[in-house]
C-alpha cells in the first residue's frame, strides 16, 4: 500500500531536469525540419540512442551507424561530439524544485535512462546534478525503464520502501511501472504542476 505521507522523492533527469532534444543541434546542420525528421527516424533514431542508454559506448555505437550510413558520416559524428548541444538548458523550475526538496532535508535520487559519459558531460555544465543523495543511471547497470528491474535496483542499493517514495518522469509508461511497484508515480508535464503535486503530498 502507498504510503500517504512519502519522505523521498525520485527524479527522471531528461525532460523532468534537463531539456535534452537532437533537434537543437541537427537544426543547425539540416536546412528543412523534414530532412531532419527523416534523418532523425532513419539514422540516429531513438532506439539508437536508447542503445548507448543501454550500455553502449558511443564510439561503438557510432562505427556501427557510420558502417550502415557512411553516407551521413559527419552528421553521424555530430550526434557524439557535439551531443552538449542537444542539452541547451535546463529546466529551471524543476531544479529550483530540486534545490528546495534538499533544503527541507528531504532525501533526494534520479533513476535515469543515460549515458554514463554523456551524463558526466552534463553534469558538467549543471552542477546540481552532482547533488543526489543517489543515482541509478541505466548504462551503469545495463537496465532500462520501464523495466521493473531497474526500480528494484534502486530499492535494492539504496535501502528504500517502494511505498515511501515518489517518483517523477515525463513518461507515462515509466510512471505506471513505478506505480505498479507500489511508488507515488507523478507524470511530469510541467514544473508548475509537479509543485503542486509534491506540495499535496506535504513534500514542499
Amino acid at each position: 500500500m502507498t504510503n500517504p505521507n512519502p519522505s523521498t522523492i525520485v527524479f527522471d533527469i531528461g525532460g523532468v531536469l534537463l531539456d535534452w532534444d537532437p533537434r537543437y543541434l541537427y537544426r543547425k546542420l539540416f536546412d528543412s525540419d523534414e530532412a531532419m525528421e527523416a534523418f532523425l527516424s532513419d539514422v540516429c533514431s531513438q532506439d539508437w540512442n536508447e542503445r548507448m542508454d543501454a550500455g553502449l559506448s558511443f564510439d561503438d555505437g557510432v562505427a556501427e551507424l557510420t558502417e550502415q550510413h557512411p553516407h551521413h558520416s559527419d552528421l553521424i559524428h555530430a550526434y557524439h561530439h557535439r551531443w552538449i548541444e542537444m542539452v541547451p538548458r535546463a529546466i529551471e523550475g524543476t531544479a529550483k524544485i530540486l534545490e528546495e526538496a534538499q533544503g527541507l532535508g528531504h532525501p533526494v535520487y534520479a533513476i535515469t535512462n543515460f549515458n554514463a559519459e554523456k551524463l558526466e558531460l552534463a553534469s558538467e555544465l549543471y552542477p546540481f546534478l552532482r547533488g543526489f543523495d543517489g543515482m541509478i543511471v541505466s548504462s551503469e547497470v545495463r537496465m532500462m525503464k520501464p523495466d521493473p528491474a531497474i526500480f528494484l535496483e534502486f530499492l535494492r542499493i539504496y535501502g528504500k520502501r517502494s511505498e515511501d517514495c515518489v517518483f517523477i518522469d515525463d513518461r507515462e509508461s515509466n510512471v505506471a511501472a513505478a506505480r505498479d511497484l507500489g511508488m507515488h508515480g507523478l507524470h511530469f508535464t510541467g514544473p508548475t504542476q509537479l509543485r503542486t503535486d509534491l506540495a499535496a503530498l506535504g513534500l514542499l
